[in-house]
This record gives C-alpha cells, sequence and structure tokens, in this order.
C-alpha cells in the first residue's frame, strides 16, 4: 500500500536555495524577501556545506519559514530535517528510497523527489512521493550535471499523467511562465530566477501573481 503524508502540498512557488547564486547577499536576507514576496516553499540545498553547517542554516530557515507560514524541506538530509522540525525531505534521484524515508520522517511530513525522465516521475509517484520537481526543462547552469534540458513535451507528458503535483524546474522565468501556465502546469521550482534578482521580493510577488492568474 502506498503511504503519502497526511498534509497536502500546500505551495505553487518552490524556492531551492544555493549561496552561490545570491550576487554575494547574504542567502538569509534573500530568502526573506522571497517569503515576504508570497514564496510558501522553501528546500534547503546546499551540498557544500558540512553537516554542522547546515544544520545550522537549516535552524534559521525554519524561524524564517515559520514566521511567514511557509513549508521547509530540506533536501538528502532525514536527519537534519527531523533536528529543526522541517515539514518534509526532498529526495535526489539516488537518494534515499521513498519507504525509507516515509518510515524515518513519518506520516505528517513531505517527501519530494527529483526526476529527469518521464519513467523516473511515474516510477517516484508509485512509491509514494507527495510531489516532484521535474527538469531541467530549459538549459540552465545550476542543472548542467543532469544533462541536456528535457524541454517542455516530457514534462507537460508528466503534468498530465500524474495525480501529485510536479513542479517544472530548470531555466524557468516569468517570461516563459505563461506557456507553460497556458499548457497545465500549476507548480514551478526555481532557484536563479529569485536568487539571483536584484529585488527578490518583487520577483516572488510577480511569480505569485501569474501563478495565481492561472489556477
Amino acid at each position: 500500500m502506498i503511504s503519502r503524508s497526511a498534509n497536502p502540498v500546500d505551495f505553487d512557488l518552490y524556492l531551492i536555495t544555493d549561496q552561490g547564486a545570491t550576487s554575494g547577499r547574504n542567502l538569509l536576507t534573500v530568502v526573506e524577501e522571497a517569503l515576504s514576496g508570497g514564496v510558501r516553499g522553501v528546500q534547503l540545498r546546499e551540498k557544500s556545506l558540512s553537516g554542522r553547517e547546515c544544520l545550522e542554516l537549516a535552524r534559521e530557515l525554519r524561524r524564517l519559514t515559520t514566521r511567514y507560514g511557509a513549508r521547509l524541506i530540506i533536501n538528502d538530509r532525514a536527519d537534519i530535517a527531523l533536528a529543526v522540525g522541517a515539514d518534509g525531505m526532498h529526495l535526489p534521484e539516488a537518494g534515499l528510497p521513498v519507504t525509507v524515508a516515509r518510515e524515518l520522517l513519518g506520516s505528517t511530513r513531505l517527501i519530494g523527489a527529483s526526476c529527469h525522465s518521464v519513467a523516473s516521475a511515474g516510477a517516484a509517484e508509485q512509491e509514494g512521493v507527495d510531489f516532484i520537481t521535474f527538469g531541467p526543462v530549459w538549459s540552465t547552469p545550476s542543472k548542467a550535471l543532469y544533462g541536456a534540458p528535457v524541454g517542455v513535451g516530457p514534462l507537460l507528458q508528466v503534468t498530465r499523467s500524474l495525480t501529485i503535483p510536479v513542479f517544472a524546474l530548470g531555466g524557468v522565468t516569468r517570461e516563459r511562465l505563461p506557456e507553460l501556465l497556458l499548457s497545465g502546469v500549476r507548480h514551478v521550482a526555481l532557484i536563479s530566477a529569485i536568487l539571483t534578482a536584484p529585488a527578490p521580493r518583487r520577483e516572488a510577488q510577480a511569480f505569485t501573481a501569474l501563478l495565481a492568474g492561472g489556477a
């Protein structure tokens, strides 16, 4: 029997952190601006940090996301997710099995997964994840390691065939978002579009407004 979280995925804009994409600004400051602009889902993903450093950053992000009523998801670290009382965990494609993550996190926390093909997306849903990120849809430096962009076609195939939320990831910009919305995409994950923006709050507000209008 597939086991999913008892709580819904209640955000459609998913901000993934990257301290190297803030143009030298403090990550917490940029994330708070994004939260004040309407972001309600944040994934802590800082692979270069030690476990201790990641834990300290997670604690600060937990305080921020709680203040704004947003979800905090921790990438690939169930121990840190539990330690800070995060809302869930995000699994890389080669990460923990979903069943193991669910045993560790319990029935109330969310489990997301990164998927880079139609087949892996379908498998992730069958294994019981609550949502997936799918991409890279377009070319983007942060996802270059995952090969060539998958393109809009496979994204739409996955979005239409899965019953769980599918977050488009990779090269998503304000200019490209209307194309996705017209095709039925309702969830997006962002890194540089917000973190590199001169005014992250205004950029988050713009994305939030577009997503609300396309619902």
